[in-house]
């Protein structure tokens, strides 16, 4: 497997797409539920400032622990996203077309938990740390929708959580659950 390496200017170089029009960049970005709420405009200056990628079937987009500095969006095809090396190696999900990989490298400063690995031949739109802070200097009222937003997804997967809380408490007297082993509703 070969990984990507670093964007390149479009113009026919490998590993660039060129076939995307902004306009169909502009639908598939608004289609992101990061990016849903953007305005026609505001999502003109994303696409244009995004990076175009394509990558054959069994290329790898970013490996685990990498250094995460952009956002990818599926814009065809399908990825394998895996976790471990060798025998202990799984697919743990995959994205197809619409996804959003590396979602939270678009806000901070990380490292990739898994290893992408194109499972058919892929187009991605590449949205850089730099370009999304531009967009929410320009348009603080992002900032607000999306401190709401993760706000909301927080909540939600605390409340996951601690209704999976007697499935993790354990009765160290018997070793076994302290509840009934029965999730929460």
């Amino acid at each position: 497997m070969s990984e990507a390496g670093a964007p390149r200017p479009a113009g026919g170089v490998k590993g660039v797409s060129v076939g995307m029009s902004l306009e169909s960049d502009m639908e598939l970005l608004g289609g992101v539920s990061l990016f849903q709420d953007l305005t026609r405009d505001q999502l003109r200056l994303l696409a244009f400032g995004a990076e175009h990628r394509h990558l054959r079937s069994g290329e790898i987009l970013f490996r685990a622990e990498a250094r995460a500095d952009a956002g990818f969006i599926v814009a065809s095809g399908t990825v394998n996203l895996v976790d471990g090396e060798g025998d202990a190696r799984r697919v743990v999900e995959t994205a197809g077309p619409g996804s959003l990989l590396g979602e939270m490298a678009l806000m901070a400063d990380t490292r990739r938990p898994v290893t992408a690995v194109t499972a058919t031949d892929c187009d991605f739109i590449r949205i850089s740390r730099p370009l999304f802070r531009r967009m929410l200097q320009e348009y603080p009222e992002i900032a607000v929708t999306l401190h709401d937003r993760i706000t909301g997804e927080l909540a939600a997967m605390t409340a996951r959580i601690l209704a999976l809380s007697d499935v993790f408490d354990y009765d160290d007297e018997t070793d076994a659950p302290a509840g009934d082993g029965e999730p929460r509703p």
